[in-house]
C-alpha cells in the first residue's frame, strides 16, 4: 500500500450558500466563498505581531502559527507554511488571466488566499492569505 499518496481524513463543513451568508460577515463571504480578494494593507492581521493561531473564518479549522508569519510587504498576511498542512490544499488558479496556485481550506472549501514561491527559508513558499479568511486566536 502506498501510504504517501493518502490523504488523511478530514471532516468536512457543508453548508448552503444562504447558510454560509448567514454564517459568514459579507467581506468573509466574499473571500471565502467567492474567491474576492481583500485590498492590499486593509486587513484586520497584516500588521498582527501577536502569539497565537489562524483559524479558517469560516469552519474554525488550525491554518497557520504566529510562528510562521513573516513581513513580505505585499499588504496581506504571509506565513512560510502551514500550521497543520492537512488542512490547507492548493490548487490551479487561471483567474485574471494568469496562473496561479490557490489554497484553500480543505474542511470548508473556503479560499484562503495564494501560494507564490518567494518566500523565506525553510521552505521558500510565501502564503499570500485574506485577512478576511482569517480568525485569530491568543495562545494561552
Amino acid at each position: 500500500m502506498d501510504t504517501q499518496s493518502e490523504k488523511p481524513q478530514i471532516e468536512t463543513v457543508e453548508l448552503t450558500d444562504e447558510q454560509w451568508r448567514e454564517r459568514l460577515t459579507s467581506d468573509q463571504y466574499e473571500v471565502l466563498r467567492r474567491q474576492a480578494t481583500e485590498p492590499a494593507f486593509t486587513g484586520e492581521y497584516v500588521n498582527m505581531k501577536d502569539d497565537g493561531t489562524y483559524q479558517c473564518a469560516g469552519c474554525g479549522a488550525e491554518l497557520f502559527s504566529s510562528d510562521t508569519k513573516f513581513e513580505s510587504g505585499t499588504g496581506w498576511p504571509s506565513f512560510y507554511e502551514p500550521a497543520v498542512a492537512a488542512n490547507v490544499g492548493t490548487r490551479p488558479d487561471h483567474t485574471h488571466g494568469m496562473l496561479r496556485t490557490e489554497a484553500f481550506c480543505r474542511r470548508c472549501g473556503g479560499h484562503l488566499g495564494h501560494v507564490f514561491d518567494d518566500g523565506p527559508n525553510p521552505t521558500g513558499l510565501r502564503y499570500c492569505i485574506n485577512s478576511a479568511a482569517l480568525q485569530f486566536d491568543t495562545e494561552k
